[in-house]
């Protein structure tokens, strides 16, 4: 998808209602999704984070949606695909400000490169008890990317079109640190899986571009 027929409807997209938790649970681990729901009405003293998914062109000029592979270390979320971002941290303004210091941290983008489209639901994880803020945001130029390797093992650059193919919509069993053996709903794109939480904001984000493309 020609990213210019992609920022033409920025101006729609902002103007569109979340499709919210309708979304999210079709990502949703059947098994879990009452343990989700019990859990964030019952939820406190949580953290708040912002994420970004980030658009921007390749060198093709095709759309791409950046992800990242994080590192294996000793937590909930080891090894797994994610939005670049992470707690919110007392000088940041904003969760939009989190999510742009985070990706600059995290792959290198300058904020003053990232133009918004709009925030998304919010997402709480009770495994790692954070409340997640998504943010849609764009690049009008390929970015130089620079992944901060203490944090992030490998980026995933997808094109739009193959987030937008059910084709790519898969259900997978995995054993977490915190989960043995769940059958779960993913994206496979790239070759990589992505689940969970991150799949649940990119599904919110697959609905609404559906209207569109």
């Amino acid at each position: 998808m020609e990213f210019e027929d992609f920022s033409g409807q920025v101006p729609k997209i902002k103007k569109l209602p979340l499709p919210g938790e309708t979304s999210h649970l079709q990502m949703a681990p059947e098994l879990r999704i009452a343990e989700l729901r019990e859990a964030y009405n019952r939820r406190e003293n949580f953290r708040r984070a912002g994420v970004m998914a980030l658009f921007y062109p390749g060198a093709d000029r095709q759309t791409r949606l950046l992800f990242i592979i994080r590192n294996a270390y000793p937590g909930v979320h080891s090894g797994q695909i994610a939005f670049p971002g992470g707690q919110q941290e007392g000088g940041d303004r904003d969760l939009w400000d989190t999510a742009l210091r985070e990706t600059q941290e995290e792959v290198g983008v300058p904020p003053g490169l990232v133009r918004p489209i709009r925030p998304l639901s919010r997402v709480f994880i009770p495994p790692s008890n954070f409340e997640v803020s998504p943010f849609m945001g764009y690049c009008g130029q390929t970015p130089s990317f620079r992944r901060q390797q203490s944090e992030v093992a490998g980026l995933l650059e997808v094109p739009l079109a193959e987030i937008l193919d059910d084709a790519r919509l898969v259900t997978r069993r995995l054993t977490t640190s915190y989960a043995h053996d769940i059958e779960v709903p993913a994206f496979e794109l790239q070759g990589q899986i992505v689940w969970g939480a991150t799949a649940m904001m990119l599904n919110e984000i697959k609905t609404l571009l559906r209207e569109f493309f």
